[in-house]
């Protein structure tokens, strides 16, 4: 089964038969196996860990289901999408796209959001959710630090001088005009992925320069570390991993994944391509004093998770990790080490401010993505999803 020209429907948005795609003729969208999502993953220089089709596996309370664009018999694009049932109508699904799909986005996007919209409601889909891989904002370290020390500026969003992506603001406009619905909170966070980030341009530097880059406090720790015999390693022990992170949600206030999840990712990830996913451990005399998982596709390097000892804190084992982490993703030749998500404020008084602060002493830069957008397809549907997931605190 395959879609080019959307069936008419009565709901919002506004679908346009017939249009072309960047290589010209109409495209179409139909399933693919993995191995084929695989091969086109693997054909791109960067993608999201969360569109690969091990992801699929990793989400076991979601179905997951690859899909391809093609223009004519021609692969052009690829996506995961996580099937997700609805209580009390289980034939209907939220089709939920993480910081997906891989797709032209510079183009007309119409082209290939049409036939995807027209597949997923022929198979039961109530909504697509989906995130455009797109940069609309980028602050650099510099203009992150002038607003901090600005009491007169509480938000990112608030500061001028930032590098605007013109694609983005394309897409953006193109999907609020077709009737897309923005779910990404003020706050950056929220239930799915998030729309601000951090990350470290890595392309043309070299160790040295990343290092210089950082500011005197990061300099400082990581020199601490080294000092202090602390010693950084690829391991397996993930149940070392997970008792340090449960320790860390504890301090920290927040709900930790079990165990179990780490055992499926890890697995799911390294079967797809053995140097995907790595854990890293920070041990400092025998004792285990910080531990990172870094996810790799391509040129794009995800610090992923992240725990730490509260004891020993002072040795840095956490910037001694980050450190190896950074230095690992530029000699296998990664673009940018993405540190994730991160809150728009930089106001002082609010307890995630701390977050932003501790990510801008690395260098780098604070990005907006476009975020995540949900296309109603059964209104009615749709409506008592949010108010039941509204209900239940998301």
């Amino acid at each position: 089964m395959s879609y080019s020209e959307p069936a008419r429907s009565a709901v919002r948005p506004r679908w346009y038969p017939g249009r072309t795609g960047a290589a010209g003729g109409n495209l179409t969208v139909r399933p693919i196996g993995a191995a084929e999502h695989l091969a086109f993953v693997r054909a791109q220089r960067s993608v999201s860990f969360l569109q690969t089709p091990a992801w699929g596996r990793v989400k076991t309370e979601w179905r997951g289901e690859s899909l391809g664009w093609y223009d004519g018999r021609r692969l052009v694009g690829a996506g995961l999408v996580l099937h997700r049932p609805v209580p009390r109508f289980d034939r209907f699904t939220l089709a939920y796209l993480p910081e997906g799909p891989v797709i032209d986005w510079s183009g007309d996007i119409d082209a290939w959001l049409d036939p995807l919209a027209a597949f997923l409601e022929a198979r039961g889909a109530f909504a697509i959710r989906l995130g455009p891989p797109v940069r609309t904002d980028t602050w650099s370290a510099a203009q992150v630090k002038e607003g901090i020390a600005d009491p007169g500026v509480r938000r990112l969003t608030e500061m001028s001088g930032q590098w605007s992506d013109p694609v983005g603001a394309r897409v953006t406009s193109r999907l609020r005009d077709a009737g897309w619905l923005p779910q990404s909170p003020e706050d950056g966070f929220g239930v799915g992925h998030p729309q601000f980030k951090y990350e470290i341009p890595l392309a043309g530097k070299t160790e040295e320069a990343l290092f210089r880059g950082m500011n005197q406090q990061w300099r400082r720790n990581i020199r601490k570390a080294d000092k202090e015999g602390v010693e950084v390693t690829v391991g397996e022990d993930l149940k070392a991993f997970h008792d340090l992170y449960v320790h860390t949600a504890g301090r920290d206030r927040f709900t930790p994944r079990p165990l179990r999840y780490f055992e499926t990712m890890f697995a799911a990830l390294s079967a797809e391509d053995p140097e995907r996913i790595r854990l890293y451990l920070a041990h400092q005399r025998g004792d285990l004093v910080a531990a990172a998982v870094l996810v790799r596709v391509g040129a794009h390097a995800v610090y992923a998770y992240g725990a730490s000892s509260t004891e020993k804190r002072e040795v840095r084992g956490s910037n001694a990790c980050q450190w190896a982490m950074i230095r690992d993703s530029l000699a296998a030749g990664c673009d940018v080490y993405d540190l994730r998500g991160i809150t728009p404020t930089l106001d002082a008084d609010d307890p995630h401010a701390g977050l932003i602060r501790f990510k801008t002493g690395t260098g780098g830069r604070a990005v907006r993505y476009v975020g995540e957008w949900d296309l109603p397809l059964r209104p009615m549907i749709y409506r008592a999803f949010d108010l039941y997931m509204k209900r239940r605190g998301r």
